[in-house]
């Protein structure tokens, strides 16, 4: 009979790698929080670097005096986020995206769409899915105020999703990691429409990896009616459910998959696989489709200018979303550099579902990593983009570490298999 012995303590993967609890990390973190408040010329990203650097600073001396990982991160987080939130929250000062959610809101309610029908300069459209104004409903119900700003929602649904990603037994300090980290921790100071939709994104690869499809369709669903970022994360968790298809499929060792009440039950459980992505996947789009659909036929020119024409960058307004990566740079400075910036977009799109289809992921982890290389040639490659939007497939990669425990430890599996020996 095969047992396992943990190679490791039990608590080994409650807390951060030396590295992210080192002093090293955190003098990192205040040097790029400083540089952030000296360059920006956004006002509450230069509040978020001042106050950022400050607390990264106290973090880093406190690990340096040998204090615990978990006392420097909870300064981190509360130099990094608390404090800008609350000061930002005070003055009533955001990142534009804040302003966007909260009219996209009141035009929902007002209008029946949250799209302007004439937009002319970049601060009137808004480049999300019908589903982000959720966020801003708060504050065009009870009016604007520190408790019904979008970003304390957005906030919140990134945190709860990723807390319900996270193993049950360890999720404290994760989370606590990830908010530390500087590109999550700006855009929940000031507030950024990313996190939610990657919080999302983890939350239906978590619940696909659990056999949970209807509930992966749905998180999935509501993450794709946010941003068009979501929608890769849907083919790569039917992948992730078609692999367990397979593996169901397989024959056992030793021969005993050709025993006929074998294959009657590889049969059974490839049956059930099968129809349990089917159901991930009609759940999710039936979601996405129930809170998109509404406001994209209420206007469908609106609705195309908003979300598609300008993140493409098709409209004459030129989005904000201007970072110098390579699909701005192709657009902006090479003749036919735009179509060449979407051809490498569609290529990559491609190279991706290739391979999903030739060598599905076989874990949660696997699916998380493997969309985040697919988003992070999307966003290099993407017209207009940002390094804001870095946040995805970082906020993906940290959760398929942070979610290993050691039965998953490549060194235990050998040693588990020379005992089943």
């Amino acid at each position: 009979m095969a047992t396992t012995m943990p190679l490791t303590p039990p608590d080994q993967h409650r807390e951060p790698p030396p590295l992210l609890g080192g002093a090293l990390w955190w003098a990192l973190c205040a040097a790029a929080a400083l540089g952030l408040a000296v360059c920006s010329s956004l006002g509450p990203h230069r509040v978020w670097g001042a106050a950022a650097a400050l607390g990264y600073l106290a973090a880093a001396l406190l690990a340096a005096r040998g204090r615990s990982p978990r006392t420097a991160g909870a300064v981190a987080v509360t130099g990094a986020v608390l404090l800008p939130l609350l000061w930002l929250l005070a003055v009533d000062r955001a990142q534009l995206e804040v302003r966007v959610v909260a009219r996209s809101a009141w035009l929902l309610l007002a209008e029946g769409t949250p799209y302007l029908q004439h937009p002319v300069v970049p601060e009137d459209f808004n480049p999300y899915l019908p589903g982000m104004a959720v966020f801003g409903l708060p504050e065009a119900v009870a009016g604007p105020g520190p408790l019904t700003d979008p970003r304390l929602w957005m906030g919140a649904a990134f945190l709860g999703a990723l807390a319900l990603a996270l193993p049950a037994g360890a999720r404290s300090a994760p989370l606590r990691w990830f908010a530390a980290c500087p590109l999550v921790a700006l855009p929940l100071a000031v507030g950024g429409v990313d996190l939610p939709v990657a919080g999302l994104m983890c939350l239906g690869l978590a619940l696909a990896g659990r056999g949970r499809a209807a509930a992966a369709g749905a998180a999935l669903g509501a993450a794709a009616a946010l941003k068009w970022t979501a929608w890769p994360a849907i083919p790569v968790a039917l992948a992730l459910l078609a692999a367990a298809s397979r593996s169901a499929g397989r024959p056992t060792d030793h021969g005993e998959g050709h025993r006929p009440a074998d294959r009657a039950a590889a049969r059974c459980g490839l049956v059930a696989l099968l129809t349990a992505a089917a159901r991930c996947g009609l759940v999710a789009l039936l979601t996405a489709a129930a809170l998109v659909l509404p406001a994209a036929l209420r206007d469908p020119g609106a609705f195309r200018a908003h979300v598609v024409d300008f993140p493409l960058g098709l409209t004459d307004a030129v989005s904000s979303a201007a970072s110098p990566l390579p699909g701005h740079l192709l657009a902006t400075h090479l003749p036919g550099g735009r179509t060449l910036a979407l051809l490498l977009l569609g290529v990559s799109a491609l190279l991706l579902s290739l391979s999903l289809a030739l060598r599905p992921p076989a874990t949660p982890a696997d699916a998380a990593v493997r969309l985040a290389l697919g988003l992070l040639l999307a966003i290099a490659f993407m017209p207009a983009s940002r390094f804001g939007y870095l946040v995805h497939p970082l906020v993906l990669v940290v959760w398929a570490a942070a979610r290993q425990t050691p039965d998953q430890h490549p060194l235990l599996l050998r040693v588990r298999k020379q005992v089943s020996r």
